[in-house]
């Protein structure tokens, strides 16, 4: 029979991370386990790719402080791309109540150190996006080394280098059981046999909850399809373009190629492993998105390039990482909520630290872990795409 030290379910961006970090603490004797032929094909390939500190919540700025000159250096370190564009995130307040709600942000991501963001007037937040109509805005905030990444070039990177010292993938293989003897983990079963292991972590994405009942964990991760629309070739809004967020309708965008890639979470959307693309959603984002961008009705959209993929939704919006104190050996990384691309090298750090440590200086732990649900410590961030 197989064995390994740690088995990581799962080899998206954030179990490649996980893998990575193990290798840097030293651990060689890493499995991960790909239920797909390729890496890449549940949420990471089809992410929007987007990394920001402008949280409300001090973990998650943490998370991003981390994260963000990791990408910075990634290719230096990895020698393979991230693709991080530091074209930053501006938010566009159109109320008194979203500013107010900016300020508040801004003073708390200050203080847990970040140095790039700025607030805004209505006239800075023209001066970076002079293509949107600004009659209503009152002002804003824009923080500089916010940006974008290529998901599937991260993940690549991240796994290349852990199987370089040693960590070995497993595709095409389905997780079918998590085996627990009196001392907790002792293995998985696999559709190409059992693997034996005392550490099994679940990097599952918006399956997390089904590998997490293979365990008799209750785990509340919800898939949550968002709907991704570019536009075609379209040179009315610089190719240096920052990530422009209309607070007052939550319509974002950014430069993707020689065009646009246009996102909206839609409040009528349902739980569900639904991949489709549905096509009436074209006039629901290009609707708003004319009205803050009016250019955009210039530009040519193409149905057959839109994709729909899924957010790993927990009740709060946070991710769960850590320990599950019932059944000792199987780590939780999972719920990101949209966060899990620009949040995957803080998280592959916290859980090797928690596996090779037992603990982590990035952030405090706890209000991370699976029982906030049921002792009812729930994280509100307000700050979510």
């Amino acid at each position: 029979m197989k064995a390994a030290d740690v088995i990581i379910i799962g080899g998206g961006i954030v179990g490649s991370s996980v893998a990575y970090h193990l290798t840097e603490a030293g651990c060689r004797s890493v499995v991960v386990i790909e239920r797909e032929s390729h890496q890449g094909k549940g949420s990471t390939g089809k992410s929007m790719g987007g990394v920001r500190a402008q949280f409300s919540l001090p973990v998650s700025i943490r998370m991003s402080l981390y994260s963000i000159p990791f990408f910075a250096a990634f290719e230096e370190t990895m020698g393979h791309p991230s693709g991080y564009r530091p074209q930053g995130y501006l938010f566009v307040a159109t109320e008194a109540r979203h500013m107010d709600y900016l300020r508040a942000n801004y003073a708390r991501q200050v203080e847990a150190g970040l140095k790039t963001v700025a607030l805004l007037s209505r006239d800075d937040v023209r001066g970076l996006a002079p293509e949107i109509r600004t009659d209503d805005v009152i002002g804003g905030t824009f923080c500089s080394t916010d940006g974008f990444v290529d998901p599937y070039s991260v993940m690549t990177g991240f796994m290349l280098k852990a199987m370089e010292r040693g960590v070995e993938l497993m595709r095409d293989t389905e997780v079918t059981g998590i085996r627990t003897d009196g001392r907790g983990v002792c293995g998985v079963e696999t559709s190409r046999g059992e693997i034996a292991g005392r550490v099994v972590v679940n990097a599952a994405g918006a399956w997390a909850g089904r590998v997490a009942r293979l365990a008799g964990v209750d785990l509340p991760v919800e898939p949550l399809r968002r709907m991704l629309v570019p536009t075609e070739p379209f040179d009315k809004v610089a190719h240096t373009s920052p990530m422009v967020v209309d607070m007052s309708t939550g319509f974002h965008y950014r430069p993707e190629g020689r065009g646009l890639l246009l996102a909206w979470n839609d409040p009528e959307e349902t739980p569900g492993f639904k991949l489709n693309f549905d096509h009436g959603f074209i006039e629901k984002i290009l609707t708003r998105g004319v009205s803050r961008l009016p250019v955009l009705e210039e530009a040519e959209v193409n149905p057959k390039r839109a994709w729909a993929g899924l957010y790993e939704m927990t009740p709060d919006h946070h991710p769960v990482i850590g320990p599950v104190k019932e059944v000792p050996g199987l780590f939780l990384a999972n719920g990101f909520s949209g966060h899990g691309v620009m949040h995957s090298p803080a998280t592959g750090r916290i859980v090797a630290d928690l596996i090779t440590r037992g603990a982590s200086d990035l952030v405090e732990t706890e209000p991370l872990g699976l029982q906030r649900f049921a002792e009812g410590r729930l994280l509100q961030e307000t700050a979510v795409l």
